[in-house]
């Protein structure tokens, strides 16, 4: 028996497989591009006779209402975002107010095409379990009409038999609220703009006037005091990357009465209006003990890629933090669960090819990478990456790794790096540890297994993976097994 088939017999899939679910739909704004237009529906709106405008309101929310949690706060919330344009002595009511906001607002389905690249972590709540069992939260990059990307959750338990039950999911979904106006660190907002290149005299005129920590609203109000001095030469571009890097560092809060499987991260920001892509979430321990879970992602605005972060100790509130560096160009991020010799560690693939590693002192920068694998089996000639944060076992760093081989065929794998200095890799797979079956091949994209990060269980490895960019599945494998298949150095 070849070692590809003795491989196969220590990973145990699970039958439950994880689908998406087109009647699962957000409320998004969908607001004309030019301004005449927008000023056309209101006008339409508000010279529609009271009667008409109740039946009409009626009959969209007699369609719509009992597919969304509340449907009137967000249709105000999308008429909010238009209310400048309402001429400013005219007198509107609640009813005109939503039915604009109707207009201006669409259905959109997350997961009608593909609801895949899972990751795992275990619940902040782990109380009220059966002895020996785990609650889990699993991230999924849901993707819908136009390929546009998003980020959505299931939660479930894992007995000591292994034995996985995913928790009902709800026929809701909701968007959180942003936070317009969290504090900014001022320190920390001035080292981003000399990153961006983007530290002159205007952004020193406009940083000096505001606070240590700032507002959103205090640094509007001081670009605006900065434009209005006519004596003060402005530089437009910069003032464009000042108000990017405030819009793509952000808060989202959910509704406390939402379950996981209804809160759906969805772009906000400019730089990633066309998707959020691949979140690996990892439980992180800081160096006093406090927890926190951060996950990287790939934000994609129709051209340009941008690595941010997510952080959040709920799941409920969530920090959107733009990274920063040469380290941080391509996709595919990883931080490791805790600092590594009293610095950041964070897999890359640097170069689009190579599993690279870097260090930090500051979680939000990122610089020189050190390149520590390169494709070396027929199964990964095309390019290598990571699938998931590293987790720390006795035996070392266990990092899954993507290889992609003959006709786009992908892959997952395993390496392992000494644990005090990942660097070195001291272990690898000679064989994929996992590739699709004749029924996984089938899907959005062919002949593609992958994973955004599995977790340690009762000596296990819980693996998530996702089946042609269709669905996804879990798998189980016994660590003494997995790491009896490794060829050591």
């Amino acid at each position: 028996m070849n070692q590809s088939s003795k491989l196969k017999r220590i990973v145990k899939r699970k039958k439950l497989k994880i689908v998406g679910d087109n009647s699962r739909v957000i409320l998004r704004p969908h607001i004309p591009a030019d301004l005449p237009r927008i000023g056309n529906i209101i006008f339409r709106v508000l010279n529609l006779s009271a009667i008409e405008a109740e039946e009409l309101l009626q009959e969209t929310l007699l369609n719509f209402e009992d597919r969304h949690r509340d449907i009137q706060l967000q249709l105000l919330r999308h008429y909010d975002k238009i209310a400048e344009y309402v001429p400013k002595a005219t007198i509107i009511n609640k009813t005109q107010k939503l039915l604009i906001g109707a207009y201006l607002t669409m259905e959109y389905s997350i997961e009608s095409a593909a609801l895949f690249n899972p990751s795992i972590v275990p619940h902040p709540d782990q109380s009220l379990l059966p002895e020996g069992s785990l609650r889990f939260i699993m991230s999924l990059r849901a993707t819908g009409e136009g390929h546009v990307s998003s980020i959505v959750f299931r939660s479930g338990i894992i007995d000591k038999d292994f034995l996985v039950n995913i928790d009902s999911v709800s026929e809701f979904v909701e968007t959180p609220a942003v936070v317009h106006d969290p504090f900014y660190n001022n320190n920390l907002f001035k080292m981003k703009l000399k990153d961006l290149k983007a530290w002159n005299k205007t952004s020193v005129r406009i940083m000096s006037q505001i606070p240590a920590f700032f507002t959103y609203a205090d640094l509007k109000l001081s670009i605006q005091e900065v434009y209005s001095n006519t004596e003060f030469p402005v530089d437009s571009w910069t003032i464009n990357v000042i108000n990017w890097l405030a819009d793509s560092n952000y808060k989202v809060k959910f509704d406390d009465g939402t379950a996981m499987s209804e809160r759906v991260i969805f772009p906000v920001s400019s730089n990633e209006s066309k998707g959020i892509e691949d979140a690996r979430f990892v439980k992180f321990t800081h160096e006093n003990g406090s927890e926190k879970y951060y996950a990287t992602y790939t934000a994609y605005n129709g051209h340009s890629i941008l690595s941010q972060l997510i952080g959040t100790k709920d799941f409920q509130t969530f920090d959107i933090i733009t990274l920063n560096g040469e380290g941080v160009k391509n996709k595919g991020m990883a931080l490791f669960p805790r600092r590594v010799n009293g610095k950041f560690a964070m897999l890359s693939r640097a170069d689009g090819e190579n599993n690279y590693i870097m260090f930090s002192d500051n979680l939000h920068f990122w610089n020189s990478a050190t390149l520590i694998q390169k494709p070396t089996q027929p199964w990964e000639f095309v390019q290598i990456g990571n699938c998931g944060s590293p987790i720390e076992t006795e035996e070392g760093w266990l990092v899954l790794t993507h290889g992609v081989g003959s006709m786009r065929q992908y892959s997952i794998g395993a390496i392992l790096l000494d644990l005090d200095d990942p660097t070195k890799v001291i272990a690898h797979l000679k064989d994929p540890l996992l590739s699709a079956t004749e029924e996984e091949r089938e899907g959005y994209v062919p002949n593609v297994i992958y994973s955004c990060g599995g977790m340690v269980f009762n000596n296990s490895l819980i693996l998530p993976y996702a089946m042609s960019d269709i669905a996804s599945r879990i798998a189980v494998v016994n660590l003494d097994d997995l790491f009896g298949k490794m060829e050591f150095s």
